[in-house]
C-alpha cells in the first residue's frame, strides 16, 4: 500500500485530473501534476506543478523521483513517457491497459479475443486499402483514426462510395492508420464504470445513459433504462475488461445497445470518465475516489446508489447558463476553472438528484 502522506503523480492537467486531485486530499495524498499547460484545470488544486512535454526525458526523471505512484487522466499519453515513469515508480492503471485502449484497432483484437462483441470493422493502414473495407463494411459507415480519438475526434463519416468522398474522408482524418467500422443503428448508449484493486477486487456503479451532440458527451442519465438481465450483462462486460487488461484503478466501458437488444463495446477508456462524474453526488463512493482508492491500494468502498441523477456537461457557451441553472432544482455545479472558452470546449458540468424512485432528467432547455 502506498501510505498516507504520499505523493500521487498525475499525468495531464484537464478536469479529470482536477478531480482527482480533489479526492486524493481527503484520504491524505497529495499531488504533483505533469503536463504542457502552465494554465491547466487541475494545477489550482494540485501541490506540485511540472509543466514540461510528455517528450521531455529529464522532467519525466526529475518527476518519477518526487513521486511515490502514478496516474494518467487521459489515454493520449506516449508510451515512451509510461516506460521511462514505471522503471522508478508503480504506473496504475499499467501499460497494458494504456497500450490497448489508446489505439483503436488494438482495442478492437482485444475485445474479439475476450469474446466481447464489436460492430463490424476492417484495419486500413493506407488510403488505397479503404476501397475494399468500404465493398466489405458498406455506408454509412465510420473511418476513425487508430490513435489519437477523444470526443469524436479522429473520425469522419462516410455515406458515399465516391473516391471524392473516400479521399476527403481520409485527409480529415489526418491521412493515418484507421479503422472503418459498421454504423450501428443503436437504440441506448450506455456506460458501465468499474474500479478494479491491486488485490484483484472489483465495484462497479450500474450502467449509465448517455446523450451525444457532435461527438462529445451532451448528457448522462443514471441509472440507465434498461431491464436486469441486460444490466448484468453490461457489467459482466466491463468486469471481463478490467481483468483481462489486469486493470488498476477506474475503468469505463462505452457500450452500444442495438435495436435487437445486442451490446456492442464502442470503446474503453482506462481511467475516470465523463458519464461517472454524477457518482459524486449520487453514489455512496464517487469513481474519482474509488480510483484513488484502488491506484494507493486501500479497500475498494461499496458503489451504492444512493439517488438517481442527471449529469449535464457545460460545453463552449454553455457556462453562460450555469448561473440560470444553479436555481433551477438546487443542483451541484462544477466548474472547471479554464481561462478561454472554445467551441467544443469542457467547462464545466452540473448534476440534478432525484429519489431513487423517479426517473431522472434534465429540467432545463438550451
Amino acid at each position: 500500500m502506498i501510505p498516507t502522506g504520499s505523493t500521487i503523480g498525475i499525468l495531464g492537467g484537464g478536469q479529470l485530473g482536477r478531480m482527482l486531485a480533489i479526492a486524493a486530499a481527503p484520504l491524505g495524498y497529495s499531488c504533483h501534476l505533469f503536463c504542457p499547460e502552465d494554465d491547466a484545470p487541475a494545477a489550482e488544486v494540485c501541490a506540485k506543478h511540472t509543466v514540461a512535454k510528455y517528450e521531455n526525458v529529464d522532467a519525466l526523471m526529475s518527476f518519477a523521483k518526487n513521486i511515490d505512484v502514478v496516474t494518467y487522466e487521459f489515454e493520449n499519453v506516449p508510451s515512451s513517457a509510461i516506460q521511462l515513469i514505471e522503471k522508478l515508480r508503480p504506473v496504475r492503471p499499467g501499460k497494458k491497459s494504456l497500450t490497448i485502449t489508446s489505439n483503436r484497432r488494438k482495442e478492437k483484437q482485444f475485445a474479439m479475443q475476450n469474446d466481447i462483441s464489436v460492430a463490424s470493422w476492417q484495419e486500413v493502414k493506407e488510403r488505397r486499402f479503404l476501397g475494399s473495407a468500404i465493398k466489405k463494411i458498406g455506408v454509412p459507415s465510420i473511418l476513425k483514426s487508430e490513435e489519437s480519438g477523444y470526443d469524436g475526434k479522429g473520425q469522419y463519416t462516410i455515406t458515399s462510395t465516391e473516391s471524392s468522398e473516400l479521399d476527403l474522408a481520409w485527409q480529415k482524418i489526418g491521412n493515418v492508420p484507421a479503422i472503418l467500422e459498421e454504423m450501428i443503428d443503436f437504440d441506448q448508449e450506455i456506460s458501465v464504470i468499474i474500479a478494479r484493486g491491486i488485490d484483484n477486487s472489483t465495484k462497479c456503479y450500474s450502467p449509465i445513459f448517455n446523450v451525444h451532440k457532435d461527438g462529445i458527451l451532451d448528457y448522462s442519465l443514471s441509472p440507465a433504462p434498461i431491464n436486469n438481465r441486460m444490466k448484468k450483462k453490461a457489467e459482466q462486460i466491463a468486469m471481463v475488461a478490467a481483468e483481462s487488461l489486469d486493470h488498476i484503478g477506474v475503468l469505463c466501458v462505452e457500450l452500444f445497445l442495438t435495436k435487437n437488444k445486442e451490446l456492442l463495446l464502442n470503446e474503453i477508456a482506462p481511467r475516470v470518465h465523463n458519464s461517472g462524474h454524477l457518482t459524486i453526488e449520487a453514489y455512496k463512493t464517487s469513481q474519482f475516489t474509488q480510483h484513488i482508492r484502488a491506484i494507493v491500494g486501500l479497500q475498494l468502498r461499496d458503489c451504492l446508489q444512493q439517488s438517481n441523477a442527471a449529469m449535464k456537461n457545460l460545453i463552449g457557451r454553455d457556462i453562460d447558463f450555469w448561473e440560470k441553472m444553479d436555481t433551477n432544482g438546487e443542483p451541484s455545479v462544477h466548474l472547471y476553472g479554464k481561462k478561454e472558452v472554445r467551441t467544443g470546449r469542457k467547462m464545466g458540468h452540473v448534476t440534478w438528484l432525484y429519489p431513487t424512485s423517479q426517473d431522472p432528467y434534465i429540467p432545463i432547455d438550451f
